[in-house]
């Protein structure tokens, strides 16, 4: 027993100014890799007094090498002085719960283990990352300190120490360190009873109502289990795949219309339920599904905000909105019909966390299926569905009506994403770098039988704390209001993620077309006719169309 020294060499792999560390498993079961990255991240955020007065909050989505790297972490925070480390039962914590316990239980920070919709297994990958006391994900000065670290460091401190038993809700100690195992859900239970009336949502599940929710073998099944079928009443069944396991049953864990294609067919069949919905590998991403409809997250969003004052929690209505550069500029015109001001941020959760924290903003989202409010720091699954199903409990109409008045009201903007995956580098970079040096000559060429209005490199000033961030895509937008915008993803770990979003606006509330890709067909084409995508990718079409 005691607290070893090893001496180790530096690693490579997190990039700077990115929120974390993913890569595939195997890389993290090298000798000393996690180690070395967990004993860099406590280096770069020590306080000066030390961690002698510091929680730390611990849990995962359950992914293959989850429990011993918790194991691990446990025995690091032990040799680096913690007071207490937190962990969910059995290692397992939804992003959104992680966020929710850091900030109910006023932690340090939290270590999330997860590489979020990412494929797991013993072939799969794996990741960690760092939320601050915030309970959100750590800033780009924290991230740039622990990749400095990561450099530089030549030995880590670990506790020789057995293991914890993760399965026994309790308190138990590890050297002079107190580590509290915990039930996963309770706390971020009682937050979502605060947020919405449960008892309202299991009067609409007693009318009939019937909701089709797969968490995907993921974090949320323990989650909507609880929530959905015994809280709220809803069915046994109600959750599908709600078992998480180390390889997702050997299914990718993002809920998008292609891995989670069963729902799709369900909700677009005879046999539908009301609302379909999904939720990925560590709970902070979501799918919505109406009968017969997809809902895109882009619309999504804004057809929340637009309702959001049916929930309690933000009776009151909302102070403003903040959406990815990315994201479809349909939560936009909400904002503007509410009288409340919009952000476009770079892609990122931790860019709305100064938002949130000053209260310039009540909810946030993502194209890429990440929707949140002020209530925590992290976008939220969970939340979502429930918001939803409030909207349709109080409305009494169907998700594809209330779509159908939304567009109405504020116009469509018809969006997709088409995702090039696993590409080789150098081509991503050359593609980028051709375009990048392009775009000073296109305002004002016609493109598509379109005016080219604005071409740039999308750089980003912090409104709260006057940081700046540059380099974040590039865009292309037109004199009606589309957008071509072209953006290299951070999310994989083999090889790089071309991310091209295409969108219209279309205003006419009679326009209600069926087919996405054939409402922006000219642009798909001019989008990969305009960055020789072929050329430089060897790809003649995307691997994922969303």
């Amino acid at each position: 027993m005691g607290i070893l020294r090893i001496a180790t060499a530096p690693i490579a792999g997190m990039k700077p100014g990115t929120s974390g560390l993913r890569k595939k498993v195997a890389e993290f079961a090298r000798p000393h890799y996690l180690a070395n990255f967990v004993q860099s991240v406590f280096d770069a955020v020590r306080p000066a007094e030390g961690f002698a007065a510091c929680t730390l909050v611990l849990g995962g989505d359950g992914r293959y090498y989850n429990l011993e790297a918790a194991q691990l972490v446990i025995r690091i925070a032990a040799a680096n002085g913690f007071a207490k480390v937190m962990v969910g039962q059995g290692a397992i914590l939804s992003t959104p719960a992680a966020s929710c316990v850091i900030r109910k239980h006023r932690a340090f920070g939290g270590l999330i283990l997860s590489a979020s919709h990412n494929e797991g297994g013993p072939d799969g990958d794996f990741g960690i990352k760092f939320n601050a006391a915030n309970g959100g994900p750590a800033s780009e000065r924290i991230t740039d300190a622990i990749h400095a670290r990561t450099l530089a460091i030549t030995e880590y401190r670990i506790s020789d120490t057995p293991d914890v038993d993760l399965g026994r809700i309790g308190t138990q100690r590890v050297d002079d360190m107190q580590v509290e195992v915990f039930d996963p859900v309770a706390d971020y239970l009682e937050l979502m009873r605060s947020l919405f009336d449960f008892d309202a949502l299991r009067g609409l599940f007693g009318s009939g109502f019937r909701l089709a929710f797969d968490a995907m073998h993921a974090v949320t099944g323990p989650y909507a289990h609880a929530i959905f079928e015994r809280e709220l009443g809803a069915p046994p069944g109600t959750v599908r795949n709600g078992t998480p396991l180390p390889d997702f049953g050997g299914g990718h864990p993002d809920p998008n219309l292609v891995h989670a294609k069963e729902l799709l067919d369900l909700m677009m069949s005879a046999h539908a339920p009301d609302l379909g919905a999904a939720s990925d590998g560590d709970g902070d991403r979501n799918l919505i599904i109406g009968r017969g409809i997809f809902v895109s997250p882009s619309d999504s969003l804004a057809m929340l905000a637009a309702n959001a004052h049916l929930a309690p929690a933000y009776r009151g209505g909302i102070v403003g909105v903040a959406r990815s550069m990315p994201t479809s500029g349909a939560v936009d015109r909400v904002a503007d019909a509410l009288g409340v001001p919009c952000y476009e941020t770079p892609t990122g959760w931790k860019f709305f966390g100064n938002l949130l924290d000053a209260g310039r903003v009540t909810l946030c989202g993502e194209e890429s299926a990440g929707t949140g409010s002020d209530h925590v720091r992290e976008k939220d699954g969970i939340w979502a569905v429930l918001l939803w199903l409030t909207i349709l409990a109080v409305r009494r109409e169907s998700v594809q009506e209330i779509a159908r008045q939304h567009w109405a009201r504020h116009g469509r903007n018809f969006y997709t994403r088409h995702d090039y995956e696993a590409i080789a580098g150098d081509g991503a970079n050359a593609l980028m770098a051709e375009l990048s040096a392009r775009l000073a000559s296109l305002p004002g060429v016609v493109l598509a039988g379109r005016t080219v209005t604005l071409a740039d490199d999308f750089s980003y000033t912090d409104p709260v704390d006057g940081s700046v961030s540059d380099h974040q895509g590039l865009r292309i937008v037109f004199e009606d209001g589309s957008r071509i915008v072209y953006r290299l993803s951070g999310t994989g770990t083999s090889g790089a993620t071309l991310r091209v979003y295409i969108e219209r606006f279309e205003p006419d509330p009679a326009h209600h077309a069926q087919d996405t890709q054939q409402e922006l067909a000219d642009l798909i084409a001019l989008s990969r006719e305009l960055a020789r995508l072929q050329h430089h990718t060897g790809r003649a079409v995307p691997d994922v169309v969303t």
